[in-house]
C-alpha cells in the first residue's frame, strides 16, 4: 500500500482524490495548500475525516507516514518541489510539464539519481489500456510507420494575464502546457531523442508573450514525418493519426481516453473499429500502476513517462519553443 500526499489542491488534485478511491494499492493520507479555504473545501467535498493537512509544502514532504507525493501545483513550482521531495526520499508523480525548460529538467534528473527515488510524469493516458493496444496495432497491422499527425487544441475565449495558461512566469503557453502531449506520444514510439529533426516550426503569440498556437514538422530516424499542432485559439478534433506502409490507425481519444474508447484501423479496402474497455477511470489507472511501480522500486516502465523520457520530451519542447521565436 502506498500512502500518498498531495501538494496543491486545484482541479488535478481533485481528479486524483476522486480516482484514488477506485484503487486497492493506494491511500490518501495528507494534503497541502497555502490556501486554508482550499483545504477546508477539499475535506468537505471528499468527506475526509482523518487526514493530515498542511499549509506548508515542506512539512508534508517531511511527513514520514507518506511514501509518495503527487505534485499538482503550478508549472513554475515543480522544480523546487521535486528537489525537496527527492532530498526527503519521497517517490514522485508530478503533473506535466515536469519543469519549465530542459536545463531545469537536467538538474531534476541529477537530484533523482543522487537520491535514488522513483519519479513519473503525469501523462495519464499512457496508463490507459488503450496505449498497449495502440502499440500492438502499430507493430502487427500498420507495418513501417511513415507519418504521424497529432494535435491538441481548445478555445480559450479571453486572454487573462494572471491565468496559468497565459502568464509566462507561471509556465504558460501552448507548447509547454499541451505541446508536451503530442511530443510524449512520439516519445512513446521513438525513444532516441538524437534522431528527432525539426524541419519547420511556427506559431503566434499573445500580448503576454506566450504562444497561443504552435505547429512543428519533425522527422524521426530520417524516415517518419510528424506534424504536430497545439492551440488555445480553437477547438481541434484532438485526434492522432498514425500511417504505416500497410495501414492507418486513428486514435479518437488520445489524451483523455474514457472507460470506453474506439480506435479505427484501415488496411487497403478493409476497415474496422476496435473497442477498448477500461475497468478503472483514466486517473485511477495511472495511480494504480504508478503505486505498483513505487512498491517494486521500478524506475522504468515502457508505458509511463520516467525521468529519461521526461528529459527527451523537455528537450524537444525547448527546441520547439526556441524555433518559433526566431
Amino acid at each position: 500500500m502506498i500512502n500518498w500526499g498531495i501538494i496543491g489542491l486545484g482541479n488535478m488534485a481533485q481528479n486524483f482524490a476522486s480516482a484514488i478511491t477506485e484503487t486497492n494499492n493506494s491511500s490518501l493520507v495528507g494534503i497541502a495548500s497555502h490556501d486554508k479555504n482550499r483545504i477546508k473545501d477539499f475535506l468537505n467535498k471528499f468527506n475526509y475525516k482523518n487526514i493530515n493537512t498542511y499549509n506548508n509544502y515542506e512539512d508534508i514532504i517531511k511527513d514520514k507516514s507518506i511514501n509518495a507525493i503527487y505534485i499538482a501545483t503550478l508549472n513554475n513550482t515543480h522544480f523546487d518541489l521535486i528537489k525537496k521531495c527527492s532530498e526527503n526520499n519521497k517517490n514522485i508523480l508530478c503533473e506535466k510539464p515536469l519543469t519549465l525548460n530542459y536545463s531545469e529538467a537536467v538538474k531534476v534528473s541529477d537530484y533523482i539519481t543522487k537520491n535514488n527515488v522513483v519519479i513519473y510524469e503525469g501523462f495519464a493516458y499512457r496508463s490507459h489500456p488503450q496505449t498497449k493496444i495502440i502499440q500492438e496495432i502499430i507493430t502487427y497491422e500498420l507495418g513501417e510507420v511513415i507519418n504521424i499527425q497529432s494535435n491538441f487544441g481548445f478555445k480559450v475565449n479571453k486572454v487573462k494575464p494572471e491565468s496559468r495558461l497565459f502568464n509566462k512566469k507561471l509556465g504558460g503557453g501552448a507548447i509547454l502546457d499541451i505541446g508536451c502531449y503530442p511530443l510524449s506520444l512520439l516519445n512513446l514510439l521513438y525513444k532516441d531523442n538524437n534522431q528527432y529533426k525539426f524541419l519547420d516550426a511556427y506559431g503566434s503569440f499573445t500580448e503576454t508573450n506566450v504562444e497561443d498556437y504552435a505547429e512543428a514538422v519533425i522527422e524521426i530516424d530520417n524516415k517518419v514525418k510528424c506534424q504536430i499542432k497545439v492551440s488555445f485559439k480553437e477547438n481541434y478534433e484532438n485526434r492522432t493519426i498514425i500511417e504505416g506502409k500497410k495501414g492507418k490507425l486513428i486514435i479518437n481519444e488520445p489524451w483523455l481516453p474514457s472507460n470506453k474508447t474506439t480506435l479505427e484501423i484501415s488496411q487497403g479496402n478493409s476497415y474496422y473499429k476496435k473497442l477498448v474497455n477500461s475497468d478503472l477511470s483514466l486517473y485511477a489507472n495511472q495511480i494504480r500502476i504508478v503505486a505498483d511501480n513505487f512498491e517494486k522500486n521500478k524506475k522504468d516502465d515502457k508505458f509511463l513517462v520516467n525521468i529519461n523520457d521526461s528529459l527527451s520530451i523537455m528537450k524537444n519542447l525547448s527546441i520547439w519553443s526556441e524555433l518559433i521565436k526566431k
